[in-house]
């Protein structure tokens, strides 16, 4: 019934998220923590590149790996336009297995929060924690649902460049307190002269995380040296359900 970050989806993220667009400072943050990082880098949930290509450019050694086809096909033909090769891997968090160990390994931006079901979730941190050298380190993002609203119903429309239009419904479906979670509806619907080309439905779940219950989570798999940081501020204590919160944490 539902797309997974389908081809509409995937377009618009490209317009609306270009290649280096730093999102609350997330990039600069990002390759601040890393400057002492001389070996390879994993990014998961890659995306399209917004946030790769960058680092790559900085002169990071980076993979890269996602779950949907069609935002690693935008991601390579974003590489490729600016001359770059990285390797990338389409495969769930929760399962990968890939050849490498890595130095790093990060998910930005609140990507590790779209994994839904808690025991996906966990083996998806003891996965990252199996592809870490020795002391290597893992940055993640996680986010809070302070804006939610129950039933809200949200339209957006976006005039791309070649002339064709996409508006964006969003549905609040449903916020679950005792499991965590919430639940959104993405209507993606194409446009052209008055009329309709293309359509997606995306089912949008995220799940949310206490600060002590991912840090006792991130314990029991073995990371070790765990911080907490808020909105992109190194060490800065979160103090608002609205902030972006990130973890560090060292095999």
């Amino acid at each position: 019934m539902f797309s997974y970050y389908g081809p509409l989806c995937t377009e618009l993220y490209d317009f609306t998220k270009p290649v280096g667009k730093s999102l609350d400072g997330d990039i600069e943050y990002y390759t601040e923590r890393l400057q002492q990082t001389d070996g390879k880098i994993l990014e998961a949930a890659v995306g399209s590149g917004r946030f790769l290509i960058p680092l790559l450019e900085a002169g990071f050694i980076v993979d890269g790996m996602d779950y949907s086809p069609e935002m690693l096909q935008s991601c390579r033909q974003r590489c490729e336009q600016v001359g770059l090769t990285p390797t990338l891997y389409e495969a769930k968090l929760q399962d990968f297995s890939l050849p490498e160990r890595y130095e790093a390994i990060i998910i930005p931006t609140g990507s590790f929060c779209l994994i839904d079901e808690r025991e996906d979730a966990i083996a998806a941190l003891q996965n990252f924690y199996n592809h870490l050298v020795p002391n290597g380190k893992l940055i993640v993002d996680l986010q809070l649902p302070a804006d939610w609203k129950d039933g809200e119903i949200t339209t957006s429309t976006y005039l791309l460049p070649s002339g064709d239009g996409i508006t964006l419904e969003s549905k609040s479906i449903q916020l679950d307190w005792l499991q965590q979670t919430t639940e959104t509806y993405l209507t993606y619907e194409k446009w052209r002269n008055g009329q309709l080309i293309q359509t997606e439905l995306q089912r949008f779940a995220m799940r949310w995380y206490g600060i002590e219950e991912f840090r006792l989570i991130l314990e029991k798999i073995g990371f070790q040296s765990i911080s907490c940081s808020a909105n992109y501020i190194y060490g800065q204590q979160p103090t608002s359900a609205d902030q972006i919160i990130t973890f560090e944490a060292s095999r």
